[in-house]
This record gives structure tokens, sequence and C-alpha cells, in this order.
């Protein structure tokens, strides 16, 4: 049990012996030394700076807190009987919801009379505590200047007392720091490291995502809630729901717009489509029939692959054996021939002599652009600071990326330096994108199956080339996506979205990671082989993954809404789903429900363009046309032919019929767009 009035929670850094020259009540202005220790703690989802005076015990009294929407500079001095509530009241509030501290900063109480602070040691009044999320800036001391001291100031201006360390050197602190904000350094000064600058932030965003909540997941919502989407959810707790909403029970019931419209401000081009639009109330009254029911295949084997190849080396029927990867996937010993197919860093039609060509000239490119960043000298680096940026990103990210894979595990492991250099040179490839945290994660899956730098660095670039805008500073493809999905879900299940609606969770932002890596967190890296290689065939169309999403928050669905779940614990459980979903009935669903939407004879235009479908002519029951609202549409080719396509009827299903039956050749079928 912590002492009254100190922050408990992990400690991540702390060092005594830091001090604040202080001249208050000294006549002659002469510092006086007040000795401290500076913790960084965290605690849930939340990191807070302390510093306090070491000998003094610091009752809750005389530590500043401020509202969630007050000032941030509170005056910590109140009249006695004030105080005396007050205290007792912050007391037991601040263990269990210091979390809900906006800033916290000190005010000088003014002297009347002359006199002193009427405080114990005159001391308190300096202590402080401030959470990451409020800070704006850093001052560093000049090098060489005696003791090392650091100025923090927040986001409202405020800059606290200089903190001088006496015992020991700040960087540690910074460090520690960097665990949790990205630091830069601001081009005027280069003394001062300002906090997730440009698009850097961005990469701490995927940062946020890709591990457990860093800090102050609250004031991220509030202030800033598509940055939000990309923390992880393991330790969401009731007090982000309770922040949302505010305190006054009044505002507890909410129109199941406003989060989406809370988002659309925060994300110019992000509309996300509620249950009183007109548009939707089309979606919400289409009957999409029978669902299929589809069975997978086998793996193609090596052997199989080798039998589709001519004398030449090319493949005779590419559809054919697009279609067999989509149904079964790949068998592994195959998997390094066929992904570069699949990603195209080798044409389908090529020989393979012209295929020992390409890789040749690929490989004089690569390592031509690895030269690059090899022979910057240490010194020329210091002068680059967005190289230094991405050295540190990588490096950082390389040494977490799958290590308990075999591939990646251990020390001085070839693969985690082949994954170091290989994402090295893809900034060199493309410098405008740079690294993002997260692309590691995309490479990681390549470099195992290939076993080769190079073949494995060409895979990623085209690997990139269809997820760039996932990773673009303005996001406009996880933008498109999320409306997309939104779009596609309401089709399938318009009482679930109301639903999801109800709980302010309509917007699906919970689905970001999902979209942002291609599940790579949520299925285990076996089963994401699986899955990607599936993505990849563009069967039935390139939007296949939204499908994937939509079939597993289908199987959540039931769990869901017969538990009443509201935001926190969606949140919570669609989090928890991580490497427990199964990767082929979770396929078999995605593509039953292609199929199923594809046979709808009144599928909305803009599902249409969703699942790629060509030449079209939707009636929808808004038409114009005057007609029954039961006319068809003119169904378009199908990517796959009725006599390869196993389906097993629903209504066959239920009369526990094994019998298989070929989809009709006159149901509405896919076709890449």
């Amino acid at each position: 049990m912590a002492a009254a009035g100190v922050v408990s929670g992990k400690i991540i850094y702390e060092q005594e012996g830091v001090y604040i020259h202080s001249s208050c009540g000294k006549a002659n202005d002469q510092d006086s030394l007040i000795s401290g220790i500076l913790r960084v703690l965290e605690k849930d989802a939340e990191v807070i700076v302390d510093w306090r005076p070491l000998d003094d015990a610091l009752d809750s009294s005389s530590i500043l807190y401020a509202g969630k929407d007050s000032s941030s500079v509170v005056e910590w001095t109140q009249a006695p009987k004030e105080r005396t509530h007050r205290g007792s009241e912050l007391q037991s509030s601040y263990e269990a919801e210091w979390d809900m501290v906006n800033t916290v900063s000190f005010k000088k109480k003014p002297h009347t009379n002359g006199d002193a602070p009427s405080h114990r040691n005159g001391k308190s009044k300096w202590s402080f505590l401030f959470s990451l999320t409020d800070l704006k800036s850093i001052k560093q001391s000049k090098e060489g200047m005696g003791w090392s001291y650091l100025v923090f100031c927040l986001k409202d201006d405020v800059v606290l007392p200089a903190l001088h360390f006496h015992q020991g050197d700040s960087k540690l602190l910074i460090e520690s720091l960097e665990k949790y904000v990205v630091l830069c350094e601001s081009p005027q000064d280069n003394r001062i490291l300002l906090v997730n600058c440009q698009n850097k932030s961005l990469s701490q965003s995927f940062e946020n995502l890709l591990d457990e909540p860093a800090y102050g997941l609250i004031q991220k919502i509030k202030k800033d809630p598509y940055t939000a989407t990309m923390v992880g959810f393991s330790k969401v707790t009731n007090y982000i729901f309770d922040s949302l909403r505010g305190s006054d029970p009044s505002t507890h019931q909410r129109p199941p717009s406003e989060m989406a419209d809370f988002l659309s401000d925060a994300i110019p081009g992000l509309k996300i489509n509620q249950q009183e639009e007109l548009g939707f109330e089309v979606i919400t009254r289409i009957d999409l029939g029978e669902r299929p029911v589809v069975h997978r295949r086998e793996p193609v084997s090596l052997e199989e692959w080798t039998k589709s190849v001519d004398s030449e080396g090319r493949l005779l029927n590419v559809e054919s054996m697009k279609q067999k990867i989509f149904r079964g996937g790949l068998s592994h010993s195959l998997r390094k021939q066929a992904w570069k197919f699949l990603l195209g860093y080798f044409p389908w039609d090529s020989t393979k002599e012209e295929r020992a060509q390409l890789q040749k000239q690929k490989t004089d490119e690569y390592f031509r652009m690895k030269l690059q960043w090899k022979s910057i000298s240490e010194e020329q680096e210091k002068r680059n600071s967005r190289l230094r940026d991405y050295r540190s990103l990588i490096e950082k990210d390389v040494n977490r990326t799958d290590r308990t894979n075999k591939f990646y595990e251990g020390q001085d492991n070839p693969g985690l330096i082949l994954l170091h250099d290989i994402l090295m040179t893809y900034c060199m490839y493309d410098f405008d994108l740079g690294y993002i945290q997260g692309m590691s994660d995309l490479l990681s899956p390549l470099l195992y199956v290939m076993e080769n730098e190079v073949d494995a660095f060409w895979c990623f670039a085209s690997y990139m080339d269809q997820m760039h805008q996932n990773f673009e500073e303005q996001m406009q493809g996880m933008k498109t996506q999320l409306v997309q999905l939104s779009t596609l879900l309401r089709l399938l299940d318009s009482g679930f979205c109301s639903y999801l609606e109800s709980q302010d969770s309509g917007y699906l932002y919970f689905c970001f990671r999902w979209l942002l890596i291609r599940f790579k967190r949520e299925f285990s890296f076996l089963d994401i082989l699986r899955l990607w290689e599936v993505m990849w065939t563009e069967l039935p169309c390139k939007n296949f993954h939204l499908l994937l999403c939509c079939a597993i928050l289908e199987s959540e669905k039931q769990q869901i809404m017969e538990k009443h779940y509201g935001f926190n614990e969606i949140l919570k459980h669609i989090n928890e789903l991580s490497m427990k979903i199964d990767v082929e009935d979770i396929l078999c669903k995605a593509e039953a429900i292609s199929l199923q939407m594809t046979q709808c004879k009144e599928l909305p235009q803009a599902v249409c363009e969703i699942l790629g479908l060509q030449n079209s002519e939707v009636t929808t029951p808004d038409s114009d046309t005057g007609e029954d609202d039961n006319v068809g549409t003119t169904c378009p080719t199908s990517a796959f032919p009725s006599n390869t396509f196993p389906v097993l009827a629903a209504s066959e299903a239920k009369d526990d019929s094994s019998a298989q039956t070929l989809a009709s050749p006159n149901a509405c079928r896919l076709t890449p767009a």
C-alpha cells in the first residue's frame, strides 16, 4: 500500500538527487537547493512524471489536482474548511482515479505582509506531477555547463521549474520517456526536444497500436480520437467510458451519432453512417437470402504446382492456380516460390530464364540501395535527422519483432540483422515514407519464408505497394477501409450495427489494428502465412480482408449482444480475441458471406464497388425506375467457374444432407476489380 499522496504503480525510472534551485524566500535571491526524487511511473494506461522533495512526506492536500476540464495551473492553497474537505476527498480518489488528472503544476502562493508560506518546510509547494499526454517539450542544458538540467513545458505553456541532476546524467530519463513518446530536436533550438513532432507522432501512434497502451488513453481519445484508435485495448477499464461520458449523469443518455460525429471532426474524410441516415435505410431492408456453406480444400502441393508448369517454367493456367490457392493455401515447401508470383515480384507469365534475369537485376539494384545507407559516415548521419530517426525506430522494432519465433529468437540472430538491413534499405527505396512502426510486422513473415535478403526485400516492397496508404500520414487508406467495412457490416446485419452504435462503437475503430497490419497480431505466425497467401490471390475481390473482418465480428455478435457488452467490454473482448481465432473457420465464413452478398438481387451500388462487381445493373428499393422493388440485376462474370466451386446450400445443411451442390450459374458472382 502506497503512503498517502504517493503514486502507486510500476516504476519506470527513479532518481534521487534531482534538485530545484529556488530563490524563493531569500532576501538576496540566492539559490536554495531543494533536493528531491524524480519518478516516472506507469499505472494502467497512464504514465506520470512525479517530482517531490526527498524529506517531504507530502499529504494529499499538498498535491495539485486538476480536473479533466479545468485549467492545468491550479493554486494548491485553499481556505481551511475547503482544505480539510478536499484533502480527504482527494486522498481516497487519488489511488483509484489518479489517471483522471489532466495536468498538474505548481503556483506560488502570494505572500501577504511578507509572511513566508505556512507549510511545514516550505518545500511542498514545489511538488508537481503531470501526465505525459500533456508534455509539449523538454529543454536541455548546454553540454559542459555544470550539472545537467531539464525544463518541462506543458501543452498549455506552463513551464515547470528546472530539475538539476546532481547525481547523474539526465539522459537516462530521456531514454525512459522515449519508450512512451517520440522526441525530436526543435529546428529552432537543438536543446529543445519536441514531443510527437510532425509525422513522428504517426510513428508513435503505430507503436502504441502494436504494444500495450502506453499512456493517457483517456486524454488521447478526448484530444485525438483517431490516434487513440491505434492503441491496444487489453487494459481498458471503466474509467475510459466514464471519462468520455463525463461525470454528469444527464450526459449519459446521448444520441448514437455523437461518437461518430466526434470522430468525424477529428478525422476529416471519415464519414461514419448512422442508422437514421436515409442512405442506409435502403440497406437495412435488403434480404440477402440463404447463406451457402463452403468447404476448403487441401493446400496446393509442390507436386501439383510442378504439374501446372510448362517446359519453360511458365504457369499454364494462372486463374485456376489462384483459385486453388484461395481455397486451400499453399504447402510450406511451395511458399518460397509461389509468394513471389502472388506479391508481383515475378510476373505470372514469365519463364524460368526471365525470372533468373530479373533476380540478377533486382539483386544489383538492392545492393546499390543498401550501399547508400551503409556508406553514410557517423558525421554525415549527425546532419541527417530523418535517417537517424528511421534507424532508431527500426532498431527498436527489430529487437521486439516475433522474438518467440525460432527464426528470430536469441541474441545476435542473423534473422534480426537481415530484418534491420532490409528495413533500412527500404528507407532508401521510399525515403518519403521511410519507416513507420508496424512495417517490421509485415516484413517478418516474408523473410521467414524467403530465407533470402534480396527476395524478401522485393516481396516486401511489393507488399508495401498494396499497404502504402495505410502508413501515409493522411492515412486515407485506413479511412476508406473503415467506411467500407461499416457499409458491408450494415448490409450483413443492420441490427448488430445498431447495437454497436448504441454503445458508441459503430465506427468500428476496434478493427483498426486488423486492417492496418492485415491481422498480423490476431493470428498465430503460421496462420498468418495461410491468411496472407489467400488474400494475395485477390479473390473473390481485392477487399476480401473486409469480409474477413465481417466474419470475425459476426462470430462474436452473439456474445457481445447477449451479455450486453458496453463500450469498454467490446474493446476488451475484441482485443482478447488475439491468437484465439480459427483461421480456416474464418476463411470459410468470409467466403460464404461473399457468395451470399453477390447472390443478392438488390445489392446496393456502394457494396458492388467494394466487392469489385463489374457491369452490375443494380436495382435498389429507392430506385427511380418506377418498377417493382424486386427487379434483379445483370450478374457480372464470376471469378469462380461454377463447375469448380463446391457449395452446400444452407437449407440442405439444416436437413443434415451431406451431398454437395454446385452454386447456381445464375447467381451473381465476384470478379476482381
